[in-house]
């Protein structure tokens, strides 16, 4: 199916933003309501289901945080994402230099934290149970961790020398953290752990760190600013402005040194990747100038490039029960990419002589409730 994607014709996100989109966040429980957050400040909340049933369909905004909005963000928005275990909660953080705990409900913050710089990024953990830690990346060096139950700001991680520009926590291990940073380091936290960082991944494998201490430990020859795990949690993906992509082995910390070639990064800021699941092999789907380029995470391979927006793609997300791909861009626009499931006739078979089938097979309810169908 990931092999099959294309920018699907039949299906429409209503256009609300009017200046480009940074980011958007699909909802781990039903993989329904997605998020997106603009330049602007504005967030807006879509459902992805096709409720007409119809096989052309536009998702619908079911409600947004807009400019007349007394608690929009001022400037604009770089990170959203839903609180991991239940849609009641999401999360936006943004240059005005605020992240606010929004209840989905009444479209309210329950909490907002401030900080002394600009936000590029932010994340709470998908499989945390005992902590309710948002990690935070800002303009400063420090690492901030923001705690939902007490609602206090006071954890620091100390290491990094220039902004932070991407932050992941493990889908593994709770406590552990990976920041990105535009000092061309990314660092692997335990965050119980006062002394601070686990390891700093080194893109040489400590083979160059002899000869020169200030190269060393060094994960790319430029600002780091794109972070992402494997869903098992093994590996790492980070993106520099040195135009590469690079594997990490997250346990061992080591450079797999799997080749992508070069990978296109301009940005001066967070750049918003995502991998697929549910898939073997894994793909990597990455903003790439004015496309998407697909890559196979562990041969290197560049598939294919997805073509459709009209300017800089800043963002891509993907739902993992019908493996498909929604991105957003500078365009203002957000696409979806749906597998093209219509499999090529035989010259031999005229296609009036078929049933007639108007749903993706893949979308109709197989569900039975007969016992002998165990």
């Amino acid at each position: 199916r990931v092999l099959s994607l294309e920018l699907n014709t039949d299906r429409d996100v209503e256009r609300i933003h009017e200046t480009g989109i940074n980011t958007l966040d699909i909802e781990p429980v039903e993989g329904r309501y997605m998020l997106s957050g603009g330049s602007d400040g504005v967030i807006v909340l879509y459902d992805l289901e096709n409720l007409s049933r119809k096989p052309s369909y536009t998702c619908k905004a079911l409600c947004s945080v807009g400019r007349s909005h007394p608690d929009v963000h001022r400037f604009s928005v770089e990170t959203v994402q839903w609180y991991p275990h239940d849609t009641g909660m999401f999360t936006s953080s943004s240059f005005d230099k605020t992240l606010k705990i929004w209840d989905t409900n009444t479209l309210q913050p329950a909490e907002v934290f401030r900080f002394e710089g600009t936000i590029y990024s932010h994340h709470m953990s998908p499989v945390a149970t005992k902590h309710c830690l948002i990690a935070v990346g800002t303009k400063s060096p420090k690492v901030q961790l923001c705690d939902l139950k007490s609602g206090s700001c006071s954890h620091i991680l100390q290491g990094h020398r220039q902004e932070i520009l991407a932050v992941s926590w493990s889908p593994r291990h709770e406590y552990i953290l990976a920041t990105a940073s535009a000092d061309s380091r990314v660092k692997l936290w335990d965050v119980r752990r006062a002394s601070g960082c686990l390891t700093t991944l080194d893109q040489h494998n400590g083979e160059k760190s002899k000869a020169s201490s200030e190269a060393a430990n060094t994960a790319h020859n430029g600002r780091v600013n794109g972070l992402c795990y494997t869903n098992d949690g093994l590996h790492l993906l980070t993106i520099g402005t040195d135009d590469r992509m690079r594997l990490w082995n997250s346990s061992t910390g080591e450079n797999t040194l799997v080749n992508y070639g070069k990978v296109y990064n301009e940005s001066r800021k967070g750049l918003k990747f995502t991998i697929s699941c549910g898939c073997n092999p894994e793909f990597a789907f990455v903003p790439y100038g004015g496309t998407i380029a697909v890559y196979t995470i562990f041969t290197g391979e560049l598939i294919t490039m997805l073509r459709g927006h009209y300017s800089t793609v800043n963002c891509c997300v993907f739902q993992c029960n019908f493996q498909e791909l929604y991105s957003g861009s500078k365009d203002c626009n957000i696409l979806a990419w749906i597998p093209a499931l219509q499999e090529p006739l035989p010259d031999n078979v005229s296609e009036k002589n078929l049933p007639q089938q108007h749903l993706n097979p893949a979308y109709e309810d197989a569900w039975s409730s007969s016992d002998n169908e165990g």
